[in-house]
């Protein structure tokens, strides 16, 4: 009713006589793209479209990811890269095109969450794209902008909750001060954003979906409109303000030595260039926190040693769509060696990898039965609509830390596998003052009857990065990390093993890698410990690079 033909067929002559300010566009624009797109040549989510003349807004039965991404105009930041006027043409001649087919209407054209992009767009890009355009040009493209404000601010309720919704909320917020003529509209997009900050970002800072990642895409947007509402000389609204102190400190608590941020519930390769533009903006650049209990993470450090634990239920079903069952998984590194990780997630818009990425066996925790720890929403009937939900996952996640002399201990359980299993997974991860041990203990404890055959896997992926090897017959794995700083892993009295296991979110694609795996009878042998220590400091060789070769892509298979 508000999107459909009816929003077509009113008459819009609500022109905003000008632009005021532009917000700028923090993220990485690579000027070598604009040489391609100028040539008609268009690469987006991985698919490679040459129009041959025409323009890709007239193109059909092209693959719809890559529809988002053109529609988006997030590519427009390589064009003002180029910053020659071949491009400024460019820029405008597609704009033009946009506005021709599209501006009136396109099934995905004007979906909300890509006319979300290419409003933010737009205005992050206006100088660019206005500048020695005539005034036609300038009438027509501020009046296909204002339509599109006017779209999505009927249309924001029914976008998906949580990023989404609030990433409209700042695309109307940041169009009010932007162009003129707002002031009837300013007063309730600033107070739709207010209240979307206020509901979404939890005490500590994260987010309600608990995805790392969301932190990204908040700031990105968030920290531009803050700007500009700086530069107009306005009030900054409060909640944006306390929104950004808390989330600055939750995004440095993610980060490993090496500045990757861990695979915890959606979060994939980190863009380290975004992440450094973002915690530039960080005034107080102080310590992470150590606890961050109403997002669920823990963060032990020890020496170079850092060690970030899901100890959090699964999130309400509005906002898990890219939530994983990983709970009380774990990531570990030293330095800048990155020594235990969750597969993470795949770049490839691949339904297959992606629920692959979501299940527990691909997150470094115990997993029983090869059976996830959440219960996601089938793929029929209602999957290709609704997405992939978690519908059940643990409820209870009780925790308890230690912080003393002798280094930090944390406790929890969850009950994700009480009601099929009649089992709860207990984790203790203890890590010393030094970082140079880290101790656990897994526990499965019987809360009803358990079929004696029920089986469960302790997995521990390894990150490409690091050469394993099995010693002492089987009984340890040895790890080697590209400088030469080396540990051991060994759990007495278990078996253990070395498995094919593979990393999704890398820049290189997928990549081969190892898995350490201890397995046992839930009966037989409820409580398993095991102990990561190391034995070597880094030692670079003399060109100050790894003499370890890149790890191969690992094939895709469908």
């Amino acid at each position: 009713m508000h999107g459909g033909p009816l929003f077509r067929m009113q008459p819009f002559s609500a022109v905003p006589a000008r632009l005021l300010i532009a917000p700028q566009d923090l993220r990485t624009a690579d000027a070598t793209n604009a040489a391609d797109i100028y040539g008609g040549r268009f690469l987006f989510s991985g698919h490679l479209v040459e129009t041959q003349g025409r323009s890709p807004f007239e193109l059909q039965a092209v693959h719809e990811d890559w529809q988002r991404e053109l529609h988006s105009f997030g590519w427009m930041r390589d064009l003002r890269a180029a910053d020659s006027q071949i491009s400024r043409q460019n820029a405008r001649a597609l704009v033009e095109d946009w506005i021709k087919f599209c501006g009136r209407w396109h099934d995905i054209g004007w979906e909300a969450s890509v006319v979300t992009r290419r409003i933010l767009s737009w205005l992050a890009h206006s100088p660019f794209i206005l500048q020695d355009g005539d005034h036609e040009f300038y009438r027509s493209f501020v009046r296909s902008l204002a339509r599109q404000v006017r779209y999505l601010r009927q249309t924001i309720n029914e976008t998906e909750d949580g990023v989404e919704r609030l990433h409209a909320a700042l695309a109307m917020a940041s169009a009010c001060i932007s162009m003129a003529g707002q002031g009837r509209f300013a007063r309730q997009s600033i107070r739709r954003l207010d209240q979307e900050l206020t509901r979404q970002i939890l005490p500590d800072g994260g987010h309600i979906s608990r995805n790392p990642k969301a932190l990204i895409d908040i700031l990105a947007d968030l920290l531009p409109v803050r700007q500009a509402f700086v530069a107009q000389g306005l009030e900054v609204p409060p909640a944006m303000v306390q929104s950004v102190d808390r989330m600055m400190p939750l995004l440095r608590f993610f980060r490993h030595g090496d500045g990757a941020l861990a695979h915890f519930n959606g979060m994939g390769s980190t863009p380290s260039d975004l992440v450094a533009t973002i915690l530039a903006y960080d005034d107080a650049r102080g310590a992470p926190p150590q606890n961050a209990p109403h997002s669920g993470y823990q963060r032990l450090t020890g020496g170079n040693s850092v060690v970030l634990i899901d100890t959090g239920p699964a999130p309400a079903i509005g906002v898990s769509g890219d939530a994983h069952a990983g709970c009380l998984s774990f990531e570990f590194s030293s330095g800048n060696n990155r020594i235990v990780v969750n597969c993470g997630v795949s770049p490839k818009s691949n339904p297959a990898w992606r629920r692959v990425s979501r299940s527990t066996p691909a997150h470094s925790t115990a997993v029983i039965e090869d059976t996830s720890s959440c219960r996601f929403l089938s793929n029929r009937p209602f999957g290709h609509i609704l997405g992939a939900p978690i519908l059940s996952g643990p409820v209870r996640v009780p925790v308890e830390r230690e912080d003393d002399a002798a280094g930090s201990r944390i406790t929890a359980s969850h009950d994700g596998y009480a009601s099929e299993f009649h089992v709860l997974h207990e984790r203790d991860i203890r890590l010393a003052g030094d970082g140079t041990v880290l101790d656990g203990i897994d526990t499965f404890s019987a809360i009803g009857p358990v079929d004696s055959e029920n089986r469960y896997a302790i997995r521990f992926h390894l990150h490409p990065g690091l050469r394993s090897s099995l010693i002492r017959g089987g009984s340890a794995v040895l790890l080697v990390c590209r400088d030469g700083e080396a540990w051991e892993f060994e759990a007495p009295g278990t078996e253990v093993m070395l498995e094919e296991s593979i990393y999704l979110s890398d820049v290189y694609g997928h990549r081969k890698t190892e898995q350490i795996v201890i397995s046992g009878a839930v009966l037989e042998a409820p409580s398993v410990g095991w102990q990561f220590r190391k034995t070597a400091t880094a030692k670079l060789s003399r060109r100050g690079t790894s003499d370890f070769d890149e790890p191969d892509e690992l094939p895709l298979e469908e």
